[in-house]
């Protein structure tokens, strides 16, 4: 398909999710459900979703693909289900996840790509009253996705095409009196295919779990204090080792912090204080000859105010900061650039996929968003950051860029991104509009390897769940 036949399709996609949230009829119509359809009972749960997105880069930031361009007609389709035989429940999903209009100079990769995968596949027992009256209890076993706390470190994408999930175990109690309590000890599912030819042509290959990559660990969540606001400890264990299929760089990573949040209220302040330490080994890449274990000694903060005004369209205005420690120096036996684990980084820092600058590594940023609802079908959202290093001889963030000498400083430039949503049919379709750019700061411009090209980035989006 040639560059002009590909951004046709672009403008058509556009053009029908105009159409469709033009139409009256779409805008008065009544949600449609598979478990309705279906006539399904009370107790078998039946949901999915359908989604089209239409994605293009113009000023690729990526050493590998030089100063071009890029784009992508992203797909995802989800059927879910869950049968409550009470007190046990077996539930599924499957996800495909595809790219479309890309080439061979496109860095689509597995977080783009998961054909025909079931990622949940699981039994779970639940119990109440488990020692303490009114509390409520589940164990699952088997496949499954998870959203832990924030999400910024464990979570399930939801802008990505792919998404997270694990093989395992998992325990939740909670009690109103005393909090929630969450311990999992799982293995990643490792996504396939991973090799890039068979990443751009879509290829169906199931997702692996296997003893060389473990994760486990637990969260305490407190009741809420008077102000509606609670605290959030966790503990993470990553150990990874190298297998016959696959080169690592040996992470045995604990990661532990924590979380102060309030969450928005019209006429009111709300606040968000997350952190984390990370300690443990690693080595510097995965390459079979590196076999130096490095100590590890990193770090990452995520602090939010904010505000909601009681007026019209509910603006929210809040001032946003985040860091994540980089790494001091190649040859100091100390590896400081902090490790994101599992954490989608679409609510942070823009879109991933084609974009995704911007990554919780090397980064030091602070910046503004503005948030306004003008009535129960819109929502809107401006974000604006600057973008300097922790550390001007490590990469910067997720782009790549490097200057191992550190003269290019450690200013990166800005961030703008923006995006609007409109429900066409409430809580079935809707149509999504986003735009980011990256202006580039002296470092984008003059480390050694960076394209110098300044990026731009838009999407149209149209999702359906029923």
């Amino acid at each position: 398909m040639t560059l002009k036949t590909s951004r046709a399709v672009g403008a058509s996609l556009i053009v029908l999710a105009s159409a469709v949230a033009a139409s009256p009829a779409a805008a008065q119509a009544a949600p449609w459900t598979l478990h309705e359809a279906i006539g399904a009972p009370d107790n078998l749960k039946l949901s999915g979703s359908l989604r089209a997105r239409y994605e293009t880069l113009e000023g690729q930031y990526r050493p590998a693909y030089g100063d071009g361009s890029d784009q992508g007609l992203v797909l995802r389709s989800t059927l879910f289900a869950e049968l409550d035989l009470t007190p046990i429940r077996i539930g599924g999903e499957i996800i495909d996840a595809r790219v479309y209009l890309n080439d061979r100079g496109s860095p689509t990769g597995t977080g783009d790509v998961n054909a025909l995968e079931l990622v949940q596949a699981y039994v779970a027992a639940d119990a109440n009253d488990l020692f303490l009256t009114g509390s409520e209890a589940s164990l699952t076993a088997g496949r499954f996705t998870m959203d832990l706390g924030s999400r910024r470190l464990v979570g399930r994408s939801s802008y990505g095409n792919a998404t997270n999930a694990f093989a395992g175990l998992r325990a939740d109690w909670s009690a109103d009196a005393a909090g929630d309590v969450t311990l999992f000890y799982t293995y990643p599912l490792q996504k396939r295919p991973s090799d890039r030819a068979s990443i751009l042509d879509n290829e169906i290959e199931s997702d692996r779990q296997n003893d060389d990559l473990v994760f486990w660990g637990g969260m305490y969540t407190t009741p809420k204090f008077a102000d509606g606001g609670k605290l959030e400890v966790f503990a993470f264990r990553l150990e990874e080792e190298d297998s016959p299929r696959a080169a690592t760089r040996n992470r045995r990573l604990t990661t532990a912090g924590g979380r102060l949040v309030r969450n928005p209220a019209k006429g009111k302040f709300d606040y968000e204080l997350e952190g984390g330490w990370q300690t443990g080994e690693t080595r510097n890449s995965t390459s079979a000859a590196d076999r130096r274990d490095l100590d590890v000694d990193a770090q990452y903060l995520h602090l939010e105010v904010g505000k909601t005004f009681d007026a019209a369209w509910s603006p929210r205005v809040a001032f946003e900061y985040d860091f994540a420690s980089g790494d001091e120096s190649a040859t100091d036996g100390d590896y400081n650039r902090f490790d994101g684990l599992f954490g989608p980084r679409r609510p942070d820092f823009g879109p991933p996929g084609a974009y995704g600058p911007l990554g919780r590594s090397n980064l030091n940023s602070p910046g503004v968003r503005v948030e306004v609802v003008p009535n129960k079908r819109w929502d809107a959202m401006a974000f604006y950051r600057a973008l300097y290093l922790d550390e001007a001889t490590d990469s910067f963030a997720s782009t790549g860029v490097r200057d191992a000498t550190g003269r290019s400083g450690d200013f990166a430039g800005h961030q703008f991104e923006a995006r609007a949503r409109y429900w066409v049919v409430p809580k079935s379709t809707r149509l999504e509009f986003g735009v980011a750019k990256l202006f580039n700061g002296a470092f984008l411009d003059d480390a050694p390897n960076a394209t110098g090209g300044e990026t731009l980035f838009g999407y149209v989006e149209l999702n359906q769940t029923f």
